[in-house]
């Protein structure tokens, strides 16, 4: 029932617009984007944007990978102008597969840090998540991890839990390793790590922080928002208690992931695409996006409290760009070393 539920859901498009009921003629101007962000709150940021400029926003939401695909299919024909997706691999993909355009903008250059955006100028990064770990002291001694490497230790035989590999996030951090670490001292980590699981991979991070909570794991791979969520009772108080007997723990430096966008290749709109790209990276758009769902804006830490008593973190040096172009590599090695 589950599966045919992710299947149903990877299947449906949202659509949502957002206007000052603008009567309908031929000189309205719209920006029509195609989004793998599934949180309610970003319409608040899409209306704003339509109120102070007077564009429509027409929002299609679905999963990064159907919408991908639909672009594909679509080809010259697509009505996108605007891409937003989640996880470095999936953006540095639509770029690759030539789904995206380079644009020309000071602005973005400007509001975007280093690291964090394309370049080629096809994409930019508009919120940041932290890869963490979360543990439940009752199971493991939580002083003895500091790190993604320390997953790998012996002591940890049958406590670990990980997303399945199919998960982005999971596919992006192991591209962080082989970027900070190399290729064989990766190898070994995840040898090392896959064999302290001990039951079937989870199909989300927050099955993960549930089954922590529960002591059917004692320690697993997640984003910090997904804790931050279940903690303040998004996802009911049940997860909230669940996510109560967890800690969670930073690296120090820690892998940052982004969600990010680029203007569509075949984009109707392209002017007022990028208006819209750079009011979502702006200080004001990105912590828009960031401060309701927990991730942290591009140049600030999110200051709700759940996520500031997470502790502070400090990003290592690998790039975005770093990420997309070890993604396939990472997938290899996370197939041979028995991540299913």
């Amino acid at each position: 029932m589950q599966n045919l539920r992710k299947l149903i859901y990877s299947a449906l498009t949202f659509t949502f617009l957002f206007n000052l009921n603008i009567p309908a003629n031929s000189t309205e101007r719209e920006v029509k984007i195609y989004s793998g962000r599934h949180y309610n709150t970003d319409r608040t940021i899409f209306k704003k944007f339509a109120e102070e400029t007077g564009i429509k926003v027409r929002l299609i939401e679905a999963t990064g990978i159907s919408l991908i695909e639909r672009l594909k299919r679509e080809g010259k024909n697509s009505p996108a102008d605007l891409i937003l997706l989640v996880d470095a691999a999936r953006i540095t993909n639509a770029a690759k597969a030539g789904l995206l355009q380079s644009i020309n903008s000071t602005t973005l250059e400007k509001d975007v840090p280093d690291g964090l955006k394309d370049p080629s100028k096809q994409w930019y990064a508009l919120t940041r998540r932290v890869r963490v770990m979360v543990a439940n002291p009752k199971v493991v001694d939580v002083s003895k991890i500091k790190d993604y490497t320390d997953l790998a230790d012996p002591s940890l035989k049958g406590k670990v839990c990980l997303r399945n590999r199919k998960s982005p996030y999971n596919q992006s951090l192991v591209a962080n390793q082989i970027v900070n670490k190399g290729e064989l001292e990766t190898k070994a980590w995840l040898n090392g790590m896959i064999s302290n699981v001990s039951q079937p991979f989870f199909p989300g991070d927050i099955s993960i922080i549930r089954a922590v909570s529960k002591k059917k794991c004692g320690v697993g791979i997640v984003n910090h928002y997904y804790v931050a969520r279940m903690l303040d009772g998004v996802n009911g108080r049940r997860d909230a208690l669940y996510a109560k007997k967890t800690s969670v723990i930073t690296p120090n430096p820690a892998h940052v992931n982004i969600s990010a966008g680029g203007v569509a290749k075949y984009a109707t709109n392209k002017a007022d695409a990028v208006k819209l790209l750079e009011y979502l990276a702006s200080p004001v758009g990105s912590k828009g996006l960031a401060a309701p769902t927990f991730e942290h804006p591009l140049k600030e830490v999110n200051q709700n409290p759940i996520v500031k008593d997470f502790g502070e973190f400090t990003p290592d040096k690998v790039t975005v760009d770093d990420l997309g172009a070890n993604n396939s590599l990472a997938i290899k090695l996370m197939k041979d070393a028995g991540w299913n």
